[in-house]
C-alpha cells in the first residue's frame, strides 16, 4: 500500500553526517528505489510501471536523457529514474479540497520537498486577483482567462512561453508554432540554464550544437574524459556504459573538484559480479580547482603540439580552419599559470598526457561543471580544440559528448523551442503554415526575468518545469513573477512556482509520460530525442491520475484555438485528435524527420543526421571545423575566500527533491550544508559542524547571503566549496552569466563563510 505524504514540513537544518562512500549503486540503490516506489505507488503498481520504463514498447523515463541501447535489460532504469517515475505515477492526489485547506501564503511557506510530496494535480486551478486560495475552474474558462490577458497586451512580445525538458516533440512543436503565430519568439527554455554554453561553442566550432557520439562509440573508445559531471547521481545509467567501455579496454580520466562515488567504483546491480565487487571506473582522477578546465585543456593542447607525430596533420589540413592562430595561443601556455589555475600537480597532468597520446579514439563528456562558468563557452571551445588536434571528431569511438540532463531537452530545441531561431527554420514554418513568423530574436530565461521585472512582459506561461526554483537570483526572480498580470503553469505536481504568482494565476494539470493518452482518433504516442540524437516513441500505460487531465498537445491546441480564433489557418483541432498529423507537419519542417510517422513506429526509433559525425562535414561559417584561440580565463580566489559550486544531492533531480539525503556524500536529513576541505576550514577557523552564512561577493561591491548552512569537512579541491541548489540560487545575481550563452554562472562563485553572532537576528 502506498504511503501518505508528510503532514508537516520536516526539519531541514539538522543534517547527520558520516563518511562519504566510495562506490555507487549496488544493493542499497535497489533497496532505496523500491522503497520510494512502493511508498508512492504501492507494490503492484510499482512492478507494472517500472518494467515499462525505457522499453521499446513502453514509456521514456521522465528523468535524464541518457540513451538506451538496442538490447535492453528488463529493469532498464536507475535509482533516480525509479524515483522520477514513482513521483509521477504516485497514488497521492492534490485535489480542490487540498487547495481549499491551504491558502497560497501557507503553501509559499512550505519547502519544495513538502510541496512535491503531496502528489498529482487533478483539476485546473485558478487564483483570482486579490484572492488567497486557488479554486477549481473549468478548462474552457481557464483558456478564456489566458485569452483575456493576451488580448489586453500591447504586443505579443509582452508574453513569455517557457518550456521544460520533459515536453514531448509533438507538444513542443505545437507550442512554438502557437507562440510564433501569436507573433513572438519569446521561447526561453531550460537549455538556457544548462547546456546553452555547449550549443554556443559547438555551433561555432563544428557547426551543430549537439554531441557527435552514439552510445556505441563509448564502447569503442580508447580514452573517455568525464569533466565537470557526476554520472552516479545525475545520469546513473551512464555508469553501465562506462563499465562496458572499461571492459573493452578504455581508460577513463575524471576531472572534477569533488570525488564522486560512482566514478570511483560502480556496483552494477544487473550482474552478480557487479553487485559483489563492482568495477573501478577512474584510471586518473584530476581533482581540479573550480573554473580551471580551460587552462588544463589549453596546456594539454600545447603538449600535444610539442609531441612529434601527435597531431593528426591530415585531418587538420583537410577539415579545419584557424589552426595557425590557435597554435600560437596554445604554445604560450605555461606550467606555472596552469598549475595555479587548476590546483593540480605537474605529475598528474603529465600522466593525463600519456593517456591522451596512447589513445587513438578519445571522447570528452561534460555537463554543468563546464557549462555554468563565466568563461564556459571558451572552455568548451578548448575541449573541441583538444579533440580536433588528433582527429577525434567524425571517427568511431571519438567525439564530443555533452550529456544533457533532462529527458527531451534536446528534442525541444530541435522542434524549434529557441528564442533565436535559424532563418531556415522560420522559412520552413512560413511555407508550411502560411503565416509570417516573427524574425526578431526573443527572450531567453535571464532576459525574460528582466522583462517581467521591468514591466515589459506581463503574461508568463510555463510548459512544465519549476521556473522560480530553477532560476538564479531567487529574490529578483520572485519579485519579477509577482509583477506579471498572469502566470500559468502546465504541471503534473505542485511546486514552488505555483505559489509565487502574478496578479492572476492558473495551474493546468497534464498527463504524465506514464499515462495513457486517448484522443478522438484513438490511443496516442509521443516521441522524444535523447542526448545522442536518437528519436523514439513513448507510450504510457497507466490510467490518468484524474479524468480532468489534458495532454500537453491538447492543452496547446485548445489554447491556440481560443487565443488565435478563426483567423488561424492552422488545423489545431485536427492536431489534438491525432498526433500523427503533427508528425506529418514536423516531417516537412524539420530536417532529419522525413517519413517521421513510419520511422517513429519502428522499435527503438531512428537516428538524426549529424554532419560532423556522419561524414566529417562541418556546416560552419567557414565550411570547416574551427579552431579557436580565446584567452585563458579562470576565477581569482581572494585571501580568506572560497569558490562555491552549486550541485544536486543524490535525492534530487533538477529542482525536484525526492528526499533529504545525499547517501553517497554521507549526508542525511538535511540540505543546508556546505562542503569545505578540512584544511581550508581550519585556515578559516570554521569547525566541522559549525553553522555559517554563505555570503557571495561581487566586483561591484554588492553581497548576497544564504543563512544557516552546516559546515561539513569534505575532501573537495582546495580553495573550493560546494552546496545544493536551489537553496544557493539566492547567491547568484541575475546578471552573472556566461559570456555569449547568457547561461547563469552558478559555478566558481566567490564566497566567504560568516559565523553569525549569537545576538544577530536570523
Amino acid at each position: 500500500m502506498a504511503g501518505k505524504p508528510p503532514a508537516s514540513d520536516p526539519v531541514q537544518d539538522a543534517p547527520r553526517v558520516s563518511e562519504p562512500q566510495h562506490s555507487a549503486v549496488g544493493l542499497p540503490a535497489i533497496t532505496h528505489a523500491l522503497r520510494v516506489s512502493q511508498q508512492q505507488m504501492g507494490v503492484k503498481r510499482t512492478a507494472l510501471t517500472l518494467l515499462r520504463v525505457n522499453q521499446k514498447d513502453g514509456f521514456d523515463c521522465p528523468g535524464c536523457a541518457w540513451p538506451e541501447g538496442d538490447k535492453r535489460h528488463t529493469a532498464e532504469f536507475c535509482e533516480n529514474g525509479a524515483k522520477a517515475v514513482a513521483e509521477e505515477a504516485t497514488l497521492r492526489r492534490v485535489t480542490p479540497d487540498f487547495f481549499a485547506a491551504h491558502p497560497v501564503a501557507d503553501l509559499a511557506s512550505r519547502s519544495g520537498y513538502w510541496l512535491g510530496q503531496q502528489g498529482r494535480l487533478t483539476h485546473p486551478m485558478y487564483l483570482a486577483e486579490g484572492a488567497d486560495h486557488y479554486v477549481p475552474v473549468p478548462w474552457e474558462r481557464a483558456f478564456g482567462i489566458i485569452a483575456e490577458e493576451i488580448a489586453a497586451l500591447d504586443s505579443a512580445d509582452e508574453s513569455v512561453f517557457y518550456t521544460s525538458g520533459r515536453t514531448s516533440n509533438e507538444a513542443a512543436f505545437l507550442y512554438q508554432l502557437f507562440a510564433r503565430e501569436l507573433g513572438t519568439n519569446n521561447l526561453p527554455d531550460c537549455s538556457n540554464m544548462c547546456h546553452e554554453s555547449s550549443g554556443s561553442a559547438l555551433t561555432e566550432t563544428i557547426g551543430i550544437g549537439k554531441g557527435s557520439v552514439h552510445l556505441e562509440d563509448l564502447y569503442k573508445a580508447d580514452l573517455i574524459i568525464v569533466a565537470g559531471q557526476n554520472p552516479g547521481t545525475n545520469h546513473p545509467r551512464m555508469l553501465s556504459a562506462l563499465e562496458k567501455a572499461k571492459n573493452n579496454g578504455a581508460k577513463i580520466i575524471t576531472v572534477n573538484p569533488l570525488p564522486e562515488a560512482g566514478m570511483e567504483r560502480f556496483k552494477n546491480p544487473q550482474t552478480p559480479h557487479g553487485m559483489l565487487k563492482g568495477t573501478a571506473l577512474t584510471d586518473l582522477f584530476l581533482q581540479i580547482r573550480l573554473g580551471g578546465d580551460q587552462a588544463l585543456f589549453r596546456l594539454l593542447n600545447k603538449l600535444v603540439l610539442e609531441t612529434e607525430g601527435a597531431v593528426d596533420e591530415e585531418f587538420v589540413r583537410a577539415h579545419t580552419h584557424g589552426y595557425e592562430e590557435f597554435t600560437e595561443a596554445a604554445r604560450a601556455a605555461d606550467w606555472d599559470g596552469t598549475l595555479a589555475a587548476t590546483g593540480l600537480e605537474r605529475e598528474e597532468i603529465e600522466e593525463a598526457l600519456r593517456l591522451v597520446l596512447a589513445s587513438k579514439r578519445t571522447i570528452v563528456c561534460w555537463a554543468m561543471g563546464l557549462t555554468q562558468h563565466k568563461h564556459a563557452v571558451p572552455t568548451i571551445k578548448e575541449v573541441v580544440n583538444f579533440l580536433l588536434l588528433r582527429g577525434n571528431i567524425g571517427r568511431p569511438g571519438a567525439g564530443v559528448c555533452p550529456v544533457r540532463g533532462h529527458s527531451n531537452v534536446q528534442g525541444d530545441r530541435t522542434m524549434g523551442i529557441f528564442e533565436r531561431p535559424a532563418p531556415a527554420f522560420l522559412d520552413a514554418l512560413e511555407k508550411e503554415f502560411g503565416f509570417a513568423p516573427p524574425r526578431e530574436h526573443g527572450l531567453d530565461v535571464v532576459r525574460a526575468i528582466r522583462a517581467l521585472r521591468d514591466g515589459q512582459a506581463k503574461v508568463f506561461f510555463a510548459m512544465g518545469g519549476n521556473f522560480v526554483s530553477a532560476t538564479p537570483d531567487t529574490h529578483a526572480t520572485e519579485a519579477a513573477m509577482r509583477r506579471a498580470r498572469l502566470t500559468v503553469h502546465v504541471s503534473t505536481k505542485l511546486n514552488r512556482s505555483h505559489v509565487i504568482t502574478g496578479a492572476r494565476a492558473l495551474i493546468l494539470p497534464t498527463l504524465g509520460r506514464t499515462e495513457r493518452d486517448r484522443q478522438e482518433s484513438g490511443e496516442q504516442f509521443v516521441t522524444v530525442e535523447d542526448s545522442m540524437g536518437m528519436v523514439h516513441a513513448s507510450r504510457g500505460r497507466l490510467e490518468p491520475a484524474s479524468p480532468q487531465l489534458l495532454s500537453e498537445p491538447a492543452i496547446v491546441a485548445r489554447l491556440a484555438r481560443r487565443v488565435l480564433g478563426a483567423a488561424s489557418r492552422t488545423p489545431w483541432e485536427e492536431f489534438e485528435k491525432d498526433y500523427a498529423t503533427i508528425r506529418d507537419r514536423i516531417a516537412r519542417v524539420v530536417p532529419g524527420f522525413e517519413d517521421f510517422n513510419a520511422r517513429a513506429a519502428r522499435p527503438g526509433g531512428f537516428t538524426l543526421p549529424h554532419a560532423p559525425r556522419d561524414d566529417r562535414r562541418f556546416p560552419t561559417a567557414t565550411g570547416r571545423a574551427n579552431f579557436t584561440a580565446a584567452p585563458v580565463e579562470y576565477p581569482a580566489l581572494p585571501e580568506g575566500r572560497l569558490l562555491l559550486q552549486t550541485l544536486r544531492s543524490h535525492d534530487q533531480y533538477n529542482t525536484t527533491i525526492y528526499g533529504l539525503d545525499d547517501r553517497y556524500r554521507g549526508i542525511r536529513n538535511g540540505r543546508r550544508v556546505v562542503l569545505v576541505h578540512p584544511d581550508d576550514a581550519r585556515a578559516l577557523g570554521v569547525a566541522d559542524g559549525a553553522y555559517t552564512d554563505l555570503v557571495s561577493e561581487w566586483t561591484d561591491g554588492s553581497e548576497r547571503r544564504a543563512p544557516g548552512f552546516r559546515v561539513v569537512h569534505y575532501p573537495t579541491a582546495r580553495g573550493c566549496a560546494a552546496a545544493y541548489y536551489p537553496e544557493t540560487n539566492v547567491l547568484i545575481p541575475l546578471d552573472h552569466t556566461a559570456d555569449t550563452s547568457n547561461t547563469p554562472a552558478s559555478k566558481s562563485v566567490v564566497i566567504r563563510l560568516e559565523i553569525p553572532r549569537q545576538d544577530t537576528p536570523r
